[in-house]
């Protein structure tokens, strides 16, 4: 009702914003895949030990969630503009670090700079950001957006595949270093301009006090719950994707054939995230986070089951389409249930959360894997703690319907 007491900040320019930030998120969460793609060749260098190359990988993760909060205020102060290209500067030193080799300069380049001051002035900031460019279509712009990591994975493994085969891994981080850069500095600087302030500061009149209650909850509790869901989301969502290379050749499917299931795996994400969107824009976030728990799991269910390549492709798109909608609607959740001028904490507080589970499943994955030797432990965990998640996105959904009702 109150979004009808003024007019829509949406325009032409909304949506070209929007797909320039879904153009940098593509270009800067391809830096990690190269550590991905290229994790028994690191691993080789440090007596096989694949925990090692999934360790690098989350750190990212948790650094980037991590600097999205201290870059989240830095770009209160300063516009997303220049946090985005200090963000790429900082992913292109720390691919050139990481070439130094396992393991510190690929703990340090992944973790302090491609994730902390990296990707974490890219990320979060962008979503709140956009954010602010919408009103009526806010969960089809965040979807659009946050497929920018799938779009990445969808692009860039073929890709890094070949070019490992052809120069190898620290040649090829060096090379998209240089090509990362010069694209996202350039395009921050001119399309990156000051969203529409009008509509923010007439909801952030309204709800200045903020909520003392939210579903008849105290709005820490109802936060704390939406940080264990999206943390719990993440820990399955991360397992094939960080490992999926190397469970094909694990079973005799050559690397080049598991780079291209990763791209099935993100490409199907991708476009179903879009059709994601336009669900949580008509249901709402929570309900929409329910339908993609219950997809996640059967996803997971499915590489428990299967290992044959054709199989495992089918198994790849179907979880994909799956699990893709799960962070956006959680974001999508938080601007429906808090004040706008909460949003530049509570989202890159969310998505900390969601760096932290990613990171953790990946690890995870690695430490199990190295202990049994094969990933079907892992999958079975990650299993298990998404039917974890499906338990607290329930209760949160539930809630939200009694008080609808009364």
């Amino acid at each position: 009702m109150l979004q009808a007491a003024v007019s829509s900040v949406e325009t032409r320019t909304s949506w070209v914003v929007a797909s320039m930030i879904l153009v940098v998120m593509a270009i800067a969460f391809g830096a990690p895949w190269i550590t991905v793609v290229a994790l028994k060749d690191i691993a080789a260098e440090v007596d096989g030990e694949r925990s090692v190359p999934a360790f690098a990988s989350a750190l990212m993760w948790i650094g980037s969630g991590v600097g999205g909060i201290l870059m989240g205020r830095i770009a209160e102060r300063i516009g997303v503009r220049w946090t985005v290209m200090f963000g790429a500067a900082m992913i292109a030193l720390g691919l050139a670090l990481s070439t130094l080799g396992p393991s510190w300069p690929l703990y340090i380049g992944h973790g302090l700079f491609i994730g902390l001051i990296g990707i974490g002035g890219i990320n979060a900031p962008s979503y709140v950001y956009v954010s602010r460019w919408f009103d009526r279509r806010r969960g089809s712009a965040l979807a659009l957006i946050s497929s920018g990591a799938y779009l990445a994975g969808a692009i860039w493994p073929p890709i890094f595949a070949r070019a490992i085969d052809y120069a190898g891994w620290r040649h090829t981080m060096l090379y998209y270093a240089a090509f990362e850069l010069l694209i996202i500095a350039p395009a921050a600087a001119v399309f990156l301009e000051q969203p529409p302030d009008t509509p923010h500061h007439v909801l952030r009149a309204a709800k200045a006090v903020g909520p003392k209650t939210v579903m008849g909850w105290p709005p820490n509790l109802v936060f704390g719950l939406q940080m264990c869901a999206i943390f719990t989301c993440c820990i399955p969502m991360s397992m094939p994707q960080g490992h999926l290379v190397a469970f094909c050749t694990d079973h005799g499917i050559s690397a080049a054939h598991g780079a291209a299931m990763v791209s099935v795996l993100l490409g199907a994400a991708f476009f179903s995230r879009q059709v994601w969107g336009v669900i949580s824009d008509r249901i709402g976030g929570l309900y929409t986070m329910l339908a993609g728990s219950a997809c996640q799991a059967l996803g997971m269910l499915a590489f428990l089951l299967t290992q044959n390549e054709a199989g495992l492709f089918t198994v790849a798109a179907l979880f994909g389409m799956g699990f893709s909608g799960l962070v956006p609607a959680n974001i999508l959740a938080s601007r429906e249930m808090f004040p706008v001028n909460d949003a530049y904490w509570r989202m890159p507080t969310l998505l900390l959360c969601s760096g932290f589970g990613m990171a953790a499943g990946g690890w995870i994955a690695g430490v199990i894997y190295d202990y049994f030797g094969f990933y079907a432990p892992a999958f079975a965990t990650g299993l298990g703690v998404n039917i974890l998640n499906f338990m607290i996105i329930s209760a949160l959904a539930l809630r939200q319907s009694q008080t609808a009702l009364a």
